[in-house]
């Protein structure tokens, strides 16, 4: 009885045992599980998050998280987690690694100028509320601006400046922003509507427009300004000088608008400049500048305004390096790109120019200043009924070089006159001649073809520092007898070779350089 019982005892701990062990496994599997789902939090769910203002995502009920479309360039990184996720106070050791393109989750920021009061309705001034967007963006690295599609912004002059704004910030134009039309927005007058300024890295994006409603700066002065030198080369066959036609009627302005005409956006002492797919449009005076800025990128976007309105270049370059400009489709009342001194490493591809007054390098030189142009390539453009082609402009009395330029590929049609070197440019009726000039060299026209209604080429270099290594092959240009006289091809003082016959015969480029070759000079050194 004594033994059973024993035995009966050691059976029963043994079976208490197991029940034991049973229960502490599972109550380890429970806690390995939960070890398992922590580890796969960011860190960042662990720490302090910042607020985002302005943010157009909204967290949803039941602290779904809020829905991020990302812009089409460049890639947006994530925005912070909702404020309203409660931190987990224990920190992972293997957290999963972030996704491409999200380096860093928390820096950036969505501000919509709509959370900043914008009205959007076309007649409320939104100024102030486009200010605020911007100054919140400004201190956040990478952050975007979004001015949303559907809604039209009346936006007075402004300007985004730096140089304390954080790096690589977007500016996301889907909607559309609109100039004001009375004088009084504008005082006395103002170089430029928008402007960025002093920035490193700044996109402007989208699918929106900018319109500068510019029909009544034009209709108040059309004959204030300054003509195209050029145009005295198109003589009528009636013997008549061509008047500039009439502006559109003025419908929507109050008041006399300011003689300084504004340019529609420009761009100013910045690192890393984009612009791509927006339009711009019917600026007052020229519609894309950029000065000072180095490292350009101008793609996939338009730029439109009346051929008859006066000195609404497209695209100006000025003291401006590493600029490529392409796919884009120009149609103003001036030159649909215009290069200025201090330009240099700039190539141009896959542009359709017209109307307009075709691609030029200058004018420069003006008031005997000093002009500095080098390595500008343009190449596989379309133009069509424009006043010139490719063109090289430069005023009497000044100094400096243009140097290594090459006009590649160019198909004209209907362009009165398709090429040009013009070192007696003036934009008045009569200028004081001078002995001095821009020293020009080094310039390759190649495959240049289509149709002309003027005159095919027109090389007209200075007496006291004749153009050096004009190269031309490839030239087929053949002429329509429209409305104007028509001339054949002028050269004065260029010399250089013809690599290959041309159409027409260009005989009067003289081969070779001149008698009276010199060494280049300090005036001409840049």
């Amino acid at each position: 009885m004594t033994g059973f019982s024993l035995r009966s005892l050691t059976f029963m701990m043994f079976i208490a045992f197991l029940v034991w062990s049973s229960s502490m496994e599972s109550c380890n599997a429970r806690r390995g599980r939960h070890w398992r789902e922590n580890r796969h939090v960011f860190p960042s769910l662990g720490k302090k998050k910042g607020k985002v203002h302005g943010s157009t995502h909204h967290q949803q009920k039941g602290g779904s998280k809020p829905k991020v479309h990302p812009p089409t360039f460049p890639p947006q990184k994530a925005l912070p987690p909702p404020s309203a996720t409660k931190p987990i106070k224990e920190t992972p050791q293997s957290p999963l690694p972030p996704q491409k393109g999200h380096e860093s989750i928390q820096q950036s920021a969505v501000f919509n100028v709509l959370d900043f009061g914008a009205k959007g309705d076309g007649t409320t001034d939104d100024t102030k509320a486009f200010e605020a967007a911007w100054s919140a963006a400004c201190k956040v690295e990478a952050s975007m601006v979004i001015v949303p599609a559907e809604f039209t912004f009346l936006v007075g002059p402004i300007s985004f400046s730096g140089p304390y704004c954080q790096a690589n910030i977007v500016f996301q134009l889907d909607g559309t922003i609109i100039a004001p039309t009375d004088s009084e927005s504008w005082g006395s007058g103002l170089l430029q509507w928008l402007e960025f300024t002093k920035l490193r890295g700044i996109a402007v994006q989208g699918k929106g427009i900018i319109d500068g409603r510019g029909s009544g700066w034009w209709q108040d002065s059309p004959f204030e300004d300054p003509t195209d030198d050029e145009m005295k080369l198109i003589v009528p066959l009636n013997n008549t000088l061509q008047e500039r036609p009439p502006m559109p009627v003025r419908s929507e302005l109050s008041g006399k608008m300011p003689s300084i005409k504004p340019t529609a956006l420009r761009f100013y002492g910045s690192f890393n400049v984009t612009v791509t797919g927006i339009t711009i449009q019917n600026s007052p005076q020229c519609h894309l500048k950029f000065d000072n800025c180095i490292g350009v990128v101008v793609h996939d976007m338009s730029i439109s305004s009346p051929g008859d309105s006066p000195n609404t270049d497209g695209i100006h370059l000025q003291n401006s390096k590493e600029v490529l400009i392409h796919g884009t489709n120009l149609a103003c009342g001036d030159d649909c790109i215009s290069i200025q001194t201090g330009c240099s490493n700039v190539y141009v591809h896959n542009v359709n120019c017209g109307p307009g007054h075709g691609i030029s390098i200058g004018s420069l030189g003006k008031d005997n200043t000093k002009a500095c142009v080098s390595n500008i390539t343009v190449r596989d453009i379309i133009m069509h009924d424009t006043m010139t082609g490719v063109r090289i402009k430069t005023w009497q009395g000044g100094s400096g070089s243009v140097q290594g330029v090459m006009f590649s590929n160019i198909q004209v049609s209907e362009v009165q006159l398709p090429i040009v070197i013009d070192q007696f440019y003036c934009d008045k009726s009569s200028c004081m001649n001078h002995t001095s000039a821009v020293a020009l060299s080094g310039i390759t026209y190649e495959r240049i073809r289509g149709t002309y209604t003027v005159k095919p080429v027109h090389f007209a270099c200075s007496d006291s520092l004749p153009c050096t290594g004009v190269t031309l092959s490839g030239i087929m240009l053949k002429p329509m007898q429209e409305q104007y006289h028509l001339y054949n091809p002028f050269c004065w003082q260029t010399f250089g070779e013809l690599t290959t016959p041309t159409i027409p015969p260009i005989g009067c480029l003289q081969i070779g350089k001149p008698p009276n070759n010199h060494v280049q000079s300090d005036h001409e050194v840049c």
